[in-house]
């Protein structure tokens, strides 16, 4: 799938100049002469995508389109290139999560590198939000019974310290055991946890308390 690079500058002739560029390397250019316009028609991100983005244009400024979009949730990579570049801008961009901060005439090899690395974090972060996705979802298939037993298995709970826990038999607990691991598709002790971390399991308070007598199984 080719990938898109958004162009958000108010220098006509540079809008024009940088998408001959992007285009005759392979990419697919949209133009844009102020951030408000991309804000209005803003990118579908199903698309391998990145934004090259001027900081100081009219109305909206390049790090206040920054800001606007991540309030939006909008994970689109971005490389500032500017003629007007200072050290306080610069850091915050960066620290904004921009992927560089470049000053104008840069050179190609520079430019064409920074929008590649741009769009290989971008993949890398869609890789790892689908894989976070896939685990959440087998997760969610957890009982309600399974899911304590496998918060208190993942922090390191013995059988029995679960069994006494909550008040069941140390089999029920075992049988237990075995399903989350069936269900979370792992097969040791060291994946599960690992699960667990990566879904921020072990940072939150243990869901599992103790159930009435009718309620156990």
């Amino acid at each position: 799938m080719t990938a898109v690079v958004h162009v958000v500058d108010d220098d006509e002739s540079f809008r024009k100049a940088i998408g001959r560029l992007l285009r005759a390397t392979g990419y697919d250019v949209q133009l844009y002469e102020s951030a408000q316009q991309l804000l209005d028609r803003l990118p579908n991100e199903g698309r391998p995508s990145c934004i090259l983005l001027d900081v100081q244009i009219p109305g909206l400024s390049g790090p206040e389109l920054q800001d606007r979009l991540t309030k939006l949730g909008a994970a689109l990579p971005i490389v500032f290139l500017t003629g007007h570049g200072d050290i306080p801008t610069s850091v915050q961009a960066i620290k904004g999560g921009a992927e560089d901060f470049l000053t104008k005439p840069v050179p190609k090899n520079k430019l064409l590198d920074a929008i590649e690395r741009s769009l290989a974090r971008q993949q890398t972060a869609r890789m790892r939000d689908d894989q976070l996705n896939s685990l959440r979802a087998l997760v969610t298939t957890l009982t309600e019974r399974e899911r304590q037993v496998f918060e208190l298995v993942v922090r390191g709970k013995m059988n029995k310290q679960i069994a006494h826990e909550l008040g069941i038999a140390e089999r029920t607990i075992k049988a237990h055991r075995q399903r989350v691991m069936t269900k979370v598709r792992v097969q040791s002790l060291a994946e599960l946890v690992s699960v667990a971390e990566r879904l921020g399991v072990l940072s939150a308070p243990a869901a599992s308390q103790p159930r009435s007598v009718a309620e156990q199984a």
